[in-house]
């Protein structure tokens, strides 16, 4: 059987503080026919403006990742919720929000999984398509490198980044994940953003960073980690870096099987390296995949999950 396109079975909404703004920002997730992707609504313009994410979208990597429409509306701060509808197999979801930027949560991809799950999954008609690597693709900026390379079956990550700071363990910074909505979940949906505070205060001059605070950033002083519950993953750093490119790799709505290798990427460069490898079409092939075929797994996500620490405002 055909693995299938998937939306959510009714609508859910959250409020939080916008991550940049610092403003209480409010969305709604509502169930999307197959075909649609994933589109995000600014309901506090008039007329409402409709975005499809898509790499070529993506057109603002300061600090997080942006959507951008022709005409300047704009959602920020989006990978995280890409990260949670990637590991969920969602491709069709319409995103209404209030404001400029999606609410932080808590700086992870958690409470939008718990949201995610609230709403339920609908599994659609319509055959899922995955976008199948066939050679492989790279990109390059100053030392910092990403690429896609073949891989039989299923979706690899391999990332490394490069911190010298004395709470960054060096040992703890390489992590490699053969991923699927199961294995994301327990293991890297729960890393949060993080900054140094030496940081904070360039970035409140420039009205970025508004909102963050110890509910969702790991903050790092000089010398140590100053949340007072220390760090969720002993390499929470790397596996943070690892969710956001998760997400920043989802922005066409479509499942990647191949290995992404990366040496300390970002928004940019993850964003670059998509756009290099759709604008190959030697380098690709959009298939459907049969259930259970391939050791494919990241559309088997468990019908339910237990989640703990969210600050999600149901209604």
């Amino acid at each position: 059987m055909m693995i299938r396109q998937r939306t959510i079975k009714k609508e859910v909404s959250a409020s939080g503080i916008g991550l940049h703004s610092g403003k209480k920002v409010s969305m709604t997730f509502k169930p999307a026919p197959a075909n649609t992707g994933i589109v995000y609504v600014r309901s506090d313009l008039s007329p409402k403006v409709y975005m499809k994410t898509s790499a070529e979208m993506v057109r603002d990597t300061e600090l997080c990742t942006a959507i951008i429409s022709d005409d300047g509306a704009r959602v920020a701060t989006i990978e995280h919720l890409s990260a949670a509808l990637s590991a969920t197999g969602i491709d069709n979801l319409y995103i209404e929000v209030n404001a400029p930027e999606l609410p932080v949560m808590d700086g992870s991809a958690q409470p939008f999984i718990y949201l995610l799950e609230s709403a339920g999954i609908e599994i659609l008609s319509a055959p899922k398509k995955f976008i199948k690597v066939l050679k492989k693709v790279r990109v390059e900026l100053d030392d910092k490198w990403a690429e896609l390379c073949p891989t039989k079956a299923g979706f690899k990550l391999d990332l490394q980044i490069d911190f010298n700071h004395p709470a960054m363990d060096k040992s703890m910074q390489h992590y490699k994940l053969d991923f699927n909505g199961d294995r994301f979940l327990s293991d890297v949906s729960r890393a949060r953003t993080f900054c140094f505070m030496k940081d904070v205060e360039f970035m409140h001059a420039h009205n970025l960073a508004l909102g963050g605070s110890l509910d969702n950033a790991v903050v790092m002083d000089d010398f140590h980690v100053m949340n007072p519950e220390g760090l969720r993953y002993p390499n929470e750093f790397v596996k943070h870096k690892m969710l956001d490119a998760i997400g920043d790799l989802y922005m066409s709505a479509q499942s990647i099987v191949g290995e992404f290798k990366a040496y300390k990427t970002g928004h940019h460069l993850n964003n670059m390296l998509l756009r290099a490898l759709l604008a190959d079409a030697t380098a690709y092939n959009l298939i459907t995949i049969e259930d259970g075929k391939q050791g494919l797994e990241q559309n088997r996500f468990i019908e339910e999950v237990h989640v703990h620490d969210t600050d999600a405002v149901i209604a």
